[in-house]
């Protein structure tokens, strides 16, 4: 019961984004080199779901175009509602 509440708050919902964020970048930057801030900056916008899906689809990309072509077909924040 308390993992379900827990699971539920804003700082848990945060604190997963963030460590999402964390991972996926440190293999972005592994498998593709140092990426601009511009590309950080969206990456930092997405939401949970969609780094789930980044985590997924980064395996398939060999350039930082395939990152970008990517990311550019994801909804923007204010579109996801």
């Amino acid at each position: 019961m308390l993992r379900n509440i827990l699971e539920e708050s804003r700082v848990y919902q945060d604190a997963k984004i963030d460590g999402g964020i964390a991972i996926v970048s440190r293999q972005l930057n592994r498998k593709l080199g140092k990426l601009s801030e511009a590309i950080i900056t969206k990456i930092e916008a997405l939401s949970l779901e969609q780094l789930e899906e980044l985590s997924e689809a980064l395996l398939d990309f060999s350039t930082v175009a395939n990152l970008e072509q990517w990311l550019q077909s994801r909804p923007k924040p204010a579109e996801q509602e």
